[in-house]
């Protein structure tokens, strides 16, 4: 019989037999059948205690696991896992460790994940983050946006409307809005702010409602920001790392919150959006945080929300102008042109070191910078990036 013929089993029997006979040279029988002495007389033992058997193939598993996690502990890692399918190893280890239990390590986790069947990466995760940033304090920052837009069985589009603290990552607010205008979204502002006060800055992107474009930032939502002692800043253009954490947060609110098919109406877009919400902040562990939830990190702002907006004063010195209607103001005789939204409102001109050029302050803000030596024109808004704040002014 060819040797290509022969079962491992039976190359075994075989072997073992011949082993056996009086006088048989062991160790030669060894090379010839290709193993090594201490497998060889293993098998020969073996054969002579149980038979054919003794040297059937044996599973490799240790007798005893001391390091398995315990049936509990594994228990408890998949019914997190079934109450949040978006969250990965690190989250719900970092959830059992809260727990009390005796929390295996994230990738012990996903093994178990995976030995269940669950699928590891669907949400997204695991790519390479850009270089973090973040405020000193709660409050100092926040960044707001909507999520895009979302069908409803209704046929109406559903708008996401967040706005995250950039110390903390505290969600202040995520609202089922029926649309981007300026009256929905400062409806939902004005609510923030009554019940967490108001923030330093706030930033978000530069389109409408709080933004006319990259050429002119401010619209009257804005303006309503900076009567209310907010200062205003905007993304840089075509660079949405400038508001990563917002950014982050939207993939976190697709995966757990957006995924699981389209909302009824806006009534249960709103309820589910609040669950989700209070999951987010009291309860998903933020690897960006340390594994801690952003509520332990968050404070309210000491900082007021003013029904009646205060009469600013500006500084001594200062030239003081109405923006007229279509945005004008002059100078000796010069006209020149800020964004409509502070039309009937006062601004200040503050000469800069350059003769005829005058930074244009709105309150506390700097809005523009206007050359009276050139021709009349539309005013060139500053360039706006939160890692280095502009100007602020001294009184």
């Amino acid at each position: 019989m060819p040797w290509g013929a022969l079962s491992a089993m039976d190359l075994r029997l075989e072997f073992c037999e011949l082993a056996s006979r009086e006088g048989a040279n062991v160790r030669l029988l060894c090379r010839r059948y290709g193993i090594a002495p201490k497998t060889g007389y293993k098998w020969l033992a073996r054969w002579r205690e149980a038979g054919a058997s003794g040297v059937a193939e044996r599973s490799r598993r240790p007798l005893t696991s001391p390091w398995r996690v315990a049936a509990a502990v594994e228990a408890a890692a998949l019914a997190v896992r079934a109450d949040h399918p978006a969250w990965g190893g690190r989250k719900i280890a970092a959830v059992l460790a809260r727990d009390g239990l005796a929390a295996p390590a994230p990738s012990t986790v996903t093994q178990i994940l995976r030995r269940h069947g669950c699928e590891i990466g669907a949400h997204g995760g695991g790519a390479q983050p850009w270089t973090r940033f973040e405020h000193d304090a709660p409050n100092d920052l926040w960044q707001m946006d909507f999520k895009g837009h979302v069908a409803m069985e209704t046929g109406q589009r559903l708008h996401p409307l967040t706005i995250l603290d950039d110390h903390s990552r505290y969600c202040i607010a995520l609202a089922a809005c029926e649309n981007q205008k300026t009256a929905t979204v400062q409806g939902f502002l004005t609510s923030a702010f009554r019940r967490y006060g108001l923030p330093r800055t706030l930033i978000t992107d530069n389109g409408s409602p709080w933004g006319d474009g990259p050429g002119s930032p401010y619209t009257p939502l804005g303006v309503f920001l900076l009567d209310q002692g907010v200062r205003v800043s905007h993304s840089r253009p075509y660079h949405p790392q400038t508001m990563g954490k917002d950014e982050r947060f939207h993939r976190s609110l697709k995966a757990e919150a957006l995924s699981a098919g389209p909302f009824a109406d806006l009534d249960q877009a709103a309820r589910r959006l609040s669950d989700w919400r209070e999951v987010y902040n009291r309860k998903r562990p933020h690897e960006a945080i340390g594994m801690a939830v952003p509520a332990s990190r968050y404070a309210s702002s000491p900082r007021e929300y003013r029904d009646k907006v205060e009469p600013f004063d500006y500084a001594p010195g200062d030239t003081v102008r109405r923006v007229q209607d279509g945005g004008f103001i002059s100078l000796a005789g010069r006209k020149k042109r800020l964004p409509k939204a502070f039309r009937g409102r006062a601004v200040a001109l503050r000469g800069t070191e350059t003769d005829g050029v005058y930074d244009v302050y709105y309150r506390h803000q700097c809005i523009a910078r206007l050359d009276f030596h050139e021709p009349a024109g539309d005013a060139q808004p500053v360039t706006y990036v939160p890692e280095h704040p502009l100007p602020m002014s001294p009184v």
